[in-house]
């Protein structure tokens, strides 16, 4: 029995994205209104920070395994023609771009970047910096709903412009 590349890699990809948008999902309704009952922004801060470094590790796993079964989809069946056609395949260059704002936090700023400022935000107002961890996740999952939505339709043929 010969092994199908493209239904692993679909798998693969599926799964992947199920992961990490599903944990997005998870933060962003779940983790972060349980954190702002907390009655101190500090404290919500910490709670916030505690929880979701566990996840973090599952996102960059996630997203490398998404890009990596995207670039191989995409490479296997020659598609890169269908990211000149923004009309009928504006959910590809979503998914791109999602992904790559997405591999830009995990990999570059988390690590290297945000700590430092941060840490320097928390301390000169936290209520604030929680408020803007609360919209920049909510914009993040919406761009992923709207992209992931747009990517099974469009996959099927629907959702062109």
């Amino acid at each position: 029995m010969a092994i199908n590349d493209f239904a692993v890699a679909r798998a693969v990809h599926v799964l992947a994205v199920v992961w990490w948008i599903g944990g997005v999902a998870f933060v962003t309704a779940t983790l972060l209104p349980a954190c702002r009952s907390l009655p101190n922004p500090t404290e919500r801060i910490a709670a916030f920070q505690h929880l979701e470094h566990r996840f973090a590790t599952q996102a960059r796993w996630a997203t490398l395994l998404a890009g990596a079964s995207g670039f191989w989809l995409v490479h296997r069946f020659n598609l890169w023609g269908r990211f000149a056609d923004l009309a009928n395949g504006w959910w590809l260059a979503a998914m791109v771009a999602v992904w790559l704002v997405f591999s830009v936090m995990l990999f570059l700023l988390e690590p290297f970047v945000l700590p430092r400022r941060f840490a320097e935000a928390v301390a000169r107002a936290p209520a604030d910096t929680f408020r803007h961890i609360e919209r920049a996740h909510r914009i993040l999952l919406l761009a992923s709903l709207i992209t992931v939505a747009g990517a099974v339709a469009g996959s099927h043929g629907g959702w062109a412009f």
